[in-house]
């Protein structure tokens, strides 16, 4: 994508971040987190205990009531400013993507289908009335419009007729030119590109306010990110414990009375000290940082040039157990190589490839390519000069299979093996039993063969060969180890698909795959409770990736496939499913190590503040003092202090998340309880220490 990658803490948007820390003060926007909520009040209360202190009524010295106050307050924005800090990034890329509009006409056709020109004059047309001029916002779904080499696209949409290059720089951020074209699983454009060659009619598939840019800047903008199922789950489960520690906190002042009175002696707790106890029980930490968490997920997503269409694709993707991959340039590099010349009788394998590269020379395919790089690499066979050989190539034919070369009285076929079966036999000539089983054994094999013949003789097989990806193999056994299934998916026959499975190390595969297969396919894997991605790019592909948990469409397919995905792939790159689940782990991952975290910290927080908060009620709780922390009112201020900036220094982490590995879940949890569980018990007996030392330093308790 077109938008620029800002570092952790940028300038500009930690400016920002500030400012929206502050305007989040509202009632309005601290209601929608109960925990930080609390806090809120707690901050308001505290404030107004500082005023009456000020007018010689309060409970406390106004400057240890003021100090408590302000830290309550800088709590509060803490946690706001990490949510601006993850809204920032998303907000500064959707500024940059609103700068990529820009305000077209659109020249919208009066009448469809007409016939057209082979070059149409735009100009003429406009003469003729068969256009008409109008601002691109007046574009509505159905409508067909038409446009020419310099002119912007104005509104997604399907092209119906054309072929043309188009500049999607401002969408993808790849400066090179892709072909679209009508008729195929390359037919979606998108609103905002430009058209460099030739001519395109499009129907516009969306509405104003609708086209997939504006969705990408209303998804980028954390803002508008919705709560996910498990993170409101998580909201309601902190909910839960700030009720129960603020009735506990409730009943503790009259208690706190009632025990001073009957014994006669020792003072009562204060509403100040309370608030501070409350706020230090709850999981202000987990509960500052949470929405942060989320946001800065789908900004990872982002940064990896995929749209979500909603925040919970992002989390379904951390829960996904089996992946369905595409063989072809997922699991292979995409096209077949030529890896060995097998000769037939009689000939030898320098004359195989000498034939086999002459025939290949002007074969502009992959395929082709490789066959001239394998005879060049193991025969020595190069700088063949194509004008000085006069040779006359025979292109390849979807109808005959076949291409060649007629060079010096020579006519060198290559093609597949039936189709250079018959053209062998209309020369009189006949494959050997030893051909037929080289060809059957690399089919068997998973490969593919091209026969090379000159007229009736058969000189021998070029194996094909489907490369899988180095480290395939490891990346799937990781997978495997996090308790993901991967099923691989190709249109190859049976035998070719397990012999590429059997080599990728995928846990299962789908031959000779239709869209009914796949559909079938998932829904099965859904009934057995799994959870399942899959990515696809043409309209055939729809079915299911609409049925999909976690369905990946990519950028260079048609408009139906992105609608039935919940997220769209700019770079095209079908291997991006495999980042796509760990980011989506990344983000459990956390959100998780941060709620061990805070939870974890709660309880040594207890060992400050409790025995500080009821001394002077029960003197004896002095030997709970285990820190030991200056005065009561030291640990109660220190703790309050630690609180607030515990949320700080976990910022960064909210943000760049924690450090995904694909361990297995048991390795997992032990981590978290040793890493971030027993750190999070050890954190506050530190922290609390060196506050208290420099609190009592500056004499501010």
């Amino acid at each position: 994508m077109a938008t620029k990658t800002h570092s952790l803490f940028d300038p500009a948007i930690v400016r920002r971040a500030l400012v929206d820390s502050v305007l989040k003060l509202g009632p309005r926007q601290q209601i929608r987190n109960p925990v930080m909520f609390t806090v809120y009040v707690g901050s308001l209360l505290s404030t107004s205990l500082f005023v009456q202190s000020l007018l010689g009524t309060g409970e406390a010295s106004p400057g240890f009531i003021l100090a408590i106050s302000a830290w309550l307050w800088f709590t509060v924005l803490f946690a706001n400013f990490a949510e601006a800090m993850a809204e920032g990034r998303g907000k500064a890329q959707a500024d940059a993507l609103r700068r990529n509009r820009h305000d077209v006409s659109a020249k919208r056709l009066c009448h469809w289908p007409c016939k057209l020109d082979e070059e149409p004059s735009l100009h003429a047309m406009a003469e003729r009335g068969e256009i008409r001029v109008v601002p691109a916002p007046d574009l509505r779904a159905h409508d067909v419009v038409i446009v020419a080499a310099g002119d912007y696209i104005p509104a997604d949409g399907e092209i119906i007729e054309g072929v043309a290059s188009v500049d999607e720089s401002a969408i993808t951020g790849e400066s090179a030119p892709v072909i679209r074209e009508s008729g195929g699983d390359r037919s979606g454009v998108t609103g905002g590109t430009r058209v460099l060659s030739d001519w395109l009619v499009i129907r516009v598939t969306a509405n104003p306010g609708e086209t997939f840019l504006d969705r990408m800047i209303a998804m980028v903008e954390g803002a508008k990110r919705q709560k996910t199922p498990n993170e409101i789950a998580l909201d309601i489960l902190l909910a839960g414990m700030t009720i129960i520690f603020l009735l506990v906190c409730v009943t503790l002042l009259p208690y706190s009375l009632f025990s001073v009175e009957a014994a006669g002696r020792g003072t009562p707790v204060t509403v100040t000290v309370l608030v501070a106890l409350l706020v230090c029980l709850i999981p202000t930490t987990i509960g500052g940082l949470l929405s942060a968490i989320g946001i800065a997920g789908m900004d990872r997503m982002i940064q990896a040039n995929v749209i979500t269409m909603s925040g919970r694709a992002v989390e379904a993707a951390g829960d996904v157990d089996v992946l369905l991959l595409d063989k072809t340039g997922t699991i292979t590099l995409g096209n077949r190589q030529a890896v060995e010349f097998i000769p037939a009788d009689g000939t030898t394998p320098a004359a195989l490839a000498d034939a086999s590269q002459l025939a290949s020379l002007a074969d502009e395919t992959p395929e082709g390519r490789s066959i001239v790089v394998l005879a060049k690499t193991k025969y020595g066979l190069r700088e063949r000069d194509v004008h000085r050989l006069h040779a006359h190539f025979i292109p390849f034919s979807a109808q005959t299979r076949i291409s060649g070369v007629n060079i010096d009285g020579q006519q060198i076929r290559k093609g597949a093996a039936d189709a250079i079966q018959d053209y062998v036999a209309q020369y009189g000539g006949r494959f050997s039993e030893t051909l037929a089983q080289k060809v059957e054994e690399i089919s068997r094999q998973g490969g593919t063969p091209l026969v090379v013949a000159e007229k009736a003789k058969p000189l021998g097989v070029i194996h094909l060969k489907d490369i899988v990806k180095g480290g395939t193999r490891e990346r799937f056994a990781q997978l495997r180890q996090m308790g993901i299934q991967t099923v691989m998916i190709t249109g190859d026959n049976p035998l070719t698909a397990a012999a590429i499975a059997a080599e990728a190390g995928v846990d299962d595969f789908l031959a000779q795959a239709t869209p009914e297969a796949k559909l079938t396919l998932i829904r099965k894997y859904q009934a057995g409770g799994h959870l399942v991605a899959m990515t696809g790019d043409g309209t055939n592909d729809s079915p299911a990736l609409a049925q999909a948990d976690v369905a990946v469409a990519m950028n260079t397919g048609t408009q139906a496939a992105k609608e039935a995905g919940n997220m769209v792939d700019l770079d095209s790159n079908p291997t991006k499913l495999i980042e796509i689940v760990e980011i989506g782990k990344q983000l459990l991952i956390t959100r998780g190590a941060l709620t061990t975290f805070s939870l974890a910290n709660d309880v040594s927080k207890y060992f400050a503040i409790i025995p500080a908060a009821f001394a002077g009620t029960y003197p004896v709780l002095g030997k709970l003092n285990v820190m030991g922390l200056a005065t009561p009112a030291s640990a109660i201020l220190s703790a309050v202090i630690f609180n607030a900036l515990v949320i700080v220094a976990l910022i960064p982490l909210a943000l760049k998340g924690v450090k995904y590995r694909p361990i297995g879940a048991a390795a997992l949890l032990r981590k978290h309880l040793l890493v971030f569980g027993l750190g999070g018990l050890v954190a506050p007996f530190i922290g609390i220490k060196l506050v208290d030392l420099m609190v009592v330093a500056l004499h501010l308790a």
